[in-house]
């Protein structure tokens, strides 16, 4: 396969009213330039080319500043655009795909069908297409012996050419030097003033080229995002693809369309996703796991047989077996292993929870290490910070901590030491020793008279 790909980048996408480049918009947890970039790295390109313009920073930001590219410093149509391109590919002899970075709903296997139905008629130039039942506002193809004559623009079009639901998916594939051919031929004589690609066509069929159509059966995928109305329809799409294709894998999703997992998500079979779950970013769930409520994931690791209700997990660690929640918050770099339980209103950063340790409610452990089998108290909280730095807790295994205790960090809490409930400790525990400190209760009858 010998071909380069042009991804047109360098509009301004007023219609998204953003201070973001369009393409950077995120669709389902995915920009949408990188989205279009991992489609295409499946039909493994000897060179993906970003066309860029308009806050070309931003995007270079989310693609990586060593991706390849050229300039569009004025947006004068997408003709003009690809022109941008003739230096980068003037020694090239081979085929280039061309897409705008605005329609993220393209499939691999669309365009590698696309690309082998070019390569296998042997024509100068396919275009994508696709069948609309009401095709207003789309550019018609006109043929002619099953073969492209011209692209017809509404505003162009005659009523009979209106009647034409065949239309521009602005998909194309070239042979790279006719391309440049043509582009130099092309002329802005138009309404906008502007180099439109589509002028190509016209030339190629005047020279008696050969313009085929590939029709696309799902016109869906050719959804261009210029709006954040057409930001959220494209978003359905990819969740509703995503979960088919986890329910495909074995995951349990009781209400697919109120369940939104994201598309570098990874799920083990007989997991099951109640409604209101959000899997997040860079996220690895394991297998017999299972998500009820408001459960959001975000860039977590979770292994297999655990059980989450109504939580937030950030950036953490959870082994098999645990149970969580409901109303409990793991914050980033938090580790529970094998068995764990942590229960409502419980708070957890920075910190490591060995196996069995239980923290049933309203507790916050932060910048801690727990032992084995260690059961934390009600209301018990690590006084990690004293308005400057971070300290740390350390608690040894069997410790049993009782409700309403605070623990002031730097201090360590020896094995099988137990604390007394209401207890202020600020000095080191040694193990299998009881530490208690309370303020003496003072009892002064009557004196509410």
């Amino acid at each position: 396969m010998k071909l380069k790909t042009l991804i047109l980048a360098a509009g301004k996408g007023t219609r998204m009213k953003s201070d973001l480049p369009k393409v950077i918009h995120k669709v389902n947890g995915i920009p949408m330039i990188s989205k279009i970039i991992d489609v295409l790295s499946g039909l493994e390109p000897e060179e993906n080319i970003l066309i860029l313009g308009h806050k070309k920073e931003e995007v270079l930001k989310v693609v990586g500043e060593n991706c390849d590219y050229v300039l569009q410093t004025e947006q004068l149509g997408t003709g003009h655009a690809v022109i941008q391109a003739k230096e980068k590919l003037s020694n090239y002899d081979g085929d280039v795909m061309i897409l705008c970075g605005d329609t993220p709903l393209l499939r691999e296997s669309t365009l590698r069908s696309l690309y082998e139905y070019h390569q296998k008629n042997g024509a100068t130039t396919t275009i994508l297409t696709s069948i609309y039942e009401n095709p207003f506002g789309y550019g018609r193809i006109v043929k002619e012996n099953d073969l492209v004559k011209a692209i017809v623009e509404e505003k162009e079009a005659s009523e009979e050419i209106k009647k034409i639901k065949e239309v521009n998916a602005g998909v194309y594939c070239f042979n790279s030097k006719e391309l440049f051919k043509a582009l130099e031929k092309i002329n802005n004589n138009n309404e906008k003033g502007e180099y439109y690609l589509t002028d190509v066509i016209g030339i190629q069929v005047s020279e008696n080229k050969k313009v085929q159509s590939f029709i696309l059966e799902d016109n869906m995928e050719i959804l261009g995002v210029n709006s954040k109305v057409e930001l959220a329809q494209a978003n359905k799409v990819l969740r509703a693809r995503k979960n088919k294709e986890l329910m495909e894998e074995g995951v349990i999703l009781i209400d697919p369309e109120n369940t939104y997992v994201e598309e570098s998500v990874k799920i083990g079979k007989d997991t099951v996703l109640y409604p209101g779950v959000f899997l997040q970013g860079d996220t690895i769930i394991g297998e017999n796991c299972e998500l009820i409520g408001n459960v959001r994931i975000i860039d977590s690791r979770l292994g297999n047989n655990i059980r989450i209700e109504s939580s937030v997990i950030e950036e953490s660690i959870i082994e098999d077996g645990v149970t969580m929640g409901p109303y409990a918050h793991l914050r980033p770099k938090s580790h529970l292993k094998e068995k764990v339980h942590i229960g409502n209103f419980v708070e957890v950063k920075k910190s490591t929870l060995e196996k069995g340790v239980k923290a049933g409610h309203l507790t916050y452990l932060g910048d801690a290490q727990v032992g084995e089998n260690t059961n934390i108290g009600a209301g018990t909280i690590t006084c990690n910070y004293d308005g400057v730095n971070k300290f740390k807790t350390t608690i040894g295994k069997e410790v049993f901590i009782g409700s309403d205790t605070m623990l002031v960090a730097p201090v360590n809490i020896g094995e099988k030491a137990l604390v007394g409930a209401g207890s202020v400790i600020t000095k080191d525990v040694p193990n299998n020793s009881l530490a208690v400190s309370r303020s003496k209760q003072i009892i002064k009858t009557d004196w509410r008279k």
